[in-house]
């Protein structure tokens, strides 16, 4: 793959993940900022005089122009990044083309990234989590999506390695049974984080954590369909169609 191609599929893969962030921004407004908004009148209502703190930001604001800006920046730089991981997996991780790889690397990705880390350190609204305990808390939730994503490819090596001995699908199986078995361990390792508030509504955190990960199954699922439309036109070109009648011009 030249340079030039590489290029290409950056700036469409920046476009995919715009255009993926939008359909996420709309996710996160009408699912997420209405339990974002129910566990502040939470906070709120068990914080005391002394502890209220004067907004720098209104909360109108951190809802449209702020979440918009997040979200869609968010979207244009995974874009690129997913967009160079695919320049190099493209024919690589099998006899894939251009779409079903896009929508192959979207998914993995999706698990790796977040869902790994998710399942072992959901996300959590305001109200929910110790200020005293952030930094240990991102230290782990990064440490989790480093090894989902070193166990991800490690996967991916032993799938590729077995595969002339065991066959495509026992060695598919095999790998992701290996990555299954060293996820479980890094739960059971790790340390369990619970800091909810014992009165803090079930529903609200439920549906919080619900909507965090449509939102990022939308943004993932939707990058990859765009992008992978996008990779299919430039990599494989349809041929122009020459209108009955008039001479196919030859090439220079």
């Amino acid at each position: 793959m030249n340079s030039a191609t590489v290029r290409n599929l950056l700036v469409r893969g920046m476009l995919a993940g715009l255009a993926a962030g939008v359909l996420a921004l709309v996710v996160a407004y009408f699912l997420g900022e209405p339990m974002v908004d129910r566990a502040i009148g939470f906070e709120e209502a068990h914080a005391s005089g002394h502890e209220h703190e004067v907004e720098l930001v209104s909360r109108s604001l951190q809802s449209t122009a702020g979440l918009a800006t997040g979200v869609l920046i968010y979207g244009i730089a995974f874009g690129g990044i997913a967009a160079l991981a695919y320049c190099f997996a493209l024919g690589r991780v099998g006899r894939f083309g251009a779409r079903a790889t896009a929508l192959l690397l979207s998914g993995c990705a999706l698990l790796a990234v977040y869902v790994v880390p998710f399942l072992k350190y959901p996300a959590n609204p305001p109200a929910v989590g110790n200020g005293d305990t952030i930094g240990k808390r991102t230290t782990l939730y990064l440490l989790m999506m480093l090894l989902g994503i070193l166990l991800a490819v490690a996967a991916t090596l032993l799938g590729k390695r077995l595969a002339p001995r065991l066959g495509t699908w026992y060695a598919t199986v095999a790998a992701l049974a290996a990555f299954a078995v060293a996820i479980g361990l890094a739960y059971a390792f790790l340390p369990v984080v619970n800091e909810v508030p014992a009165d803090f509504p079930a529903t609200v955190l439920w549906r919080f954590r619900v909507s965090a990960l449509a939102m990022q199954i939308t943004l993932w699922g939707g990058f990859g369909l765009v992008f992978g439309e996008l990779a299919e036109r430039l990599l494989h070109p349809r041929p122009a169609r020459v209108t009955p009648g008039e001479p196919a011009t030859a090439p220079n």
